[in-house]
């Protein structure tokens, strides 16, 4: 009877052991469901097409990117459909904080060199910040030699100012706005303003983990604006510590002080540049690599 009743003991106290363990278990479970935990992956690059994406890297991260666009499709079998021309940008960006990035980058149109501060004001959480804000100023210097012109060093220069707003909606859907501020020391032409507001748009629809179709549009405000409004589509592929992009654009220059108020393709009339971009990332200081 004393091992009975021993035995009823033991069993009483292990379920309500248990039933208390289980009882801990699920109030974790649900306090963890809700605190705020970061999102992450809006985009897989810090560039959607021509322009920058939300995302910035850890702390201590290098990133090489480079940047490849082609002539225009419709140039003929003689240009062998734009392969034969290239502008090619070579860029570094390196990850001071990790939400704080500098770039540095030089692009062979127009020999233009371009640099840049871009910081993450707000993360998007699960609960609490439904979007993602990132502040970019880019300057950039014009150096192509124009001896018909007298260029001094302020008539090259050109500043943007962007704040990029976006939202990962889910595994498959992530949508970005660009509200832009470009100006310009010397325009082309005598009706353009030094001044221009712009509004980009842009969004990737994931196929895969690693794999997603992306689009990007800048609308830029104004009357009679020479040239055309930059329209890109693209696929991007991620492979360990590389992102490769692949897209077809109207715009050649890949700064935005170039494609934002400069381009001069129209895309549906088959001015498209088949480009892409190439990042790998390294880590050369403490932090972590994403």
């Amino acid at each position: 009877m004393n091992s009975v009743r021993l035995f009823i003991t033991l069993l009483l106290a292990f379920i309500t052991m248990n039933s208390s363990g289980q009882d801990l278990l699920d109030q974790l479970r649900a306090s963890s469901d809700n605190d705020p935990r970061p999102v992450t992956g809006t985009f897989k690059g810090t560039r959607i097409i021509n322009g920058q994406s939300i995302e910035t890297r850890g702390k201590g991260n290098l990133e090489v990117i480079i940047s490849h666009r082609f002539g225009r499709i419709n140039s003929g079998s003689y240009n062998l459909f734009g392969l034969d021309d290239a502008n090619v940008r070579l860029g570094l960006e390196y990850s001071i904080l990790d939400r704080l990035t500098i770039g540095l980058g030089r692009n062979s149109l127009n020999k233009v060199y371009d640099s840049y501060i871009k910081g993450r004001i707000l993360q998007q959480k699960t609960k609490g910040s439904p979007v993602s804000i990132t502040w970019v100023s880019d300057f950039s210097i014009y150096t192509l030699k124009r001896p018909e012109l007298p260029m001094t060093f302020e008539r090259r220069l050109r500043y943007v100012h962007q704040a990029l707003v976006a939202r990962k909606f889910n595994s498959i859907l992530s949508i970005q706005f660009m509200p832009s501020y470009v100006h310009r020391n010397l325009v082309p032409t005598e009706i353009e303003g030094n001044d221009l507001f712009a509004l980009g748009m842009a969004a990737k629809v994931s196929l895969s983990r690693r794999v997603g179709i992306t689009g990007e549009y800048y609308y830029r405000f104004g009357n009679d604006l020479p040239g055309y409004n930059s329209l890109g589509l693209g696929i991007e592929i991620e492979t360990g510590g590389h992102v490769f992009q692949l897209q077809f654009t109207n715009s050649n220059e890949m700064t935005p002080s170039g494609f934002i108020p400069s381009t001069t393709g129209n895309f549906f009339d088959g001015d498209i540049h088949f480009g892409f971009n190439i990042s790998r990332s390294f880590q050369v200081g403490k932090g972590r690599l994403d």
